[in-house]
């Protein structure tokens, strides 16, 4: 599991960006447990998710509406399949509105970039 804290602050949200190897809906589950039991993560706001699969892409927005698309158009352009990506998001107390987005994928960017292809 890599897992990059405090990638991304805006207007007090703050941004992580995690993820390894995952084929199932199963493994999905087990990875995301595994990532709550850090109190820090259990405690956060949203941890979207996505993945591809030989079975098809699983996500989950957690909250964050489209957040888990985002994370799975990215998934497909890198051609990372089998590998789970989670953004993690701690409200700040202000609505980003779109920028919130852009956020994802810019931590979804960094997890690509310095995670090697499996």
């Amino acid at each position: 599991m890599q897992v990059f804290e405090n990638i991304i602050s805006d207007r007090g949200s703050k941004y992580a960006v995690s993820g390894g190897p995952c084929s199932t809906a199963e493994d999905a589950a087990a990875f995301l447990k595994a990532l709550k039991r850090k109190k820090k993560f259990a405690k956060a706001t949203h941890s979207s998710w996505g993945v591809l699969t030989a079975d098809g892409p699983l996500k989950n927005d957690d909250g964050e509406a489209g957040a888990g698309m985002v994370i799975l158009r990215m998934l497909e352009r890198a051609a990372r399949q089998d590998h789970i990506v989670v953004v993690t998001r701690w409200y700040g107390g202000k609505h980003l509105g779109g920028d919130r987005f852009r956020h994802v994928q810019e931590a979804v960017r960094l997890y690509l970039s310095k995670v090697p292809e499996i």
